[in-house]
């Protein structure tokens, strides 16, 4: 019998699995300072499935706060309804982020979260992020790219070529962030298109990728599948 693909057969693994095999031998602590003193935090991962009710809706909320403007100001449009079903789709997991508490253990104050999917695009075998948000009490203190190193280190394991997520060309912020972390726009990336009046229309989005191995090509069992922005 022939075995499963790589990215099928990691999202067929059960959530406990998934964190031994992919999370713990890559991981580090999350780390920031507060009020002179180191804060650590431990990440912990969820899928879709495991996502507390109570937590679906701090991320919900947390991009709705964040990011619902740029979206709504965007070719992407913004529907919470749309976005919430983007949340559960089975294969999606999230890296959590919860403050600690008094002694030291792991809270339940959403402070970030990252949430991200092994999956196709273009036919390469990829990790995406789909949200990264972070509350502004830890805004600014190097925590989202920890947050994306966390999930480099993922893809690595996994075993994925690319790391790959998409970006509002209007969030200048975000675009420098992502060129400090190493991520240049994608060959699949949007193009301007002439339309046949003679104007360019130039996208308002791009498609950004870092390369995880030495050199990638397309698997031969893979088809083209949809981009994440063509939802």
């Amino acid at each position: 019998m022939a075995s499963k693909p790589l990215v099928e057969s990691l999202n067929a693994l059960p959530i406990s699995v998934y964190r031994n095999k992919l999370l713990k031998p890559t991981f580090s602590d999350i780390k920031y300072e507060k009020k002179s003193h180191e804060i650590s935090i431990t990440p912990s991962l969820e899928s879709a499935e495991t996502l507390s009710p109570a937590d679906f809706k701090t991320c919900f909320d947390l991009i709705a706060e964040t990011s619902s403007a740029d979206y709504a100001a965007s070719s992407m449009d913004w529907s919470p309804a749309k976005k919430k079903k983007e949340m559960r789709l089975p294969d999606m997991r999230y890296l959590l982020l919860k403050s600690p508490d008094l002694a030291g253990e792991k809270g339940t104050e959403i402070l970030g979260f990252l949430s991200f999917m092994v999956t196709y695009e273009d036919g390469y075998e990829v990790v995406y992020c789909y949200e990264i948000h972070l509350t502004l009490e830890v805004q600014g203190k190097g925590i989202g790219g920890q947050l994306m190193e966390t999930l480099e280190s993922i893809g690595k394991k996994a075993g994925m070529q690319k790391t790959m997520l998409t970006v509002l060309l209007a969030n200048d912020s975000a675009q420098r962030f992502y060129e400090r972390l190493g991520y240049k726009e994608d060959e699949f990336s949007p193009r301007p298109r002439k339309l046949r009046n003679g104007t360019v229309k130039r996208p308002d989005y791009a498609i950004l990728s870092k390369v995880l191995k030495g050199s990638i090509r397309r698997p031969d069992h893979v088809t083209d599948k949809k981009r994440k922005t063509d939802r």
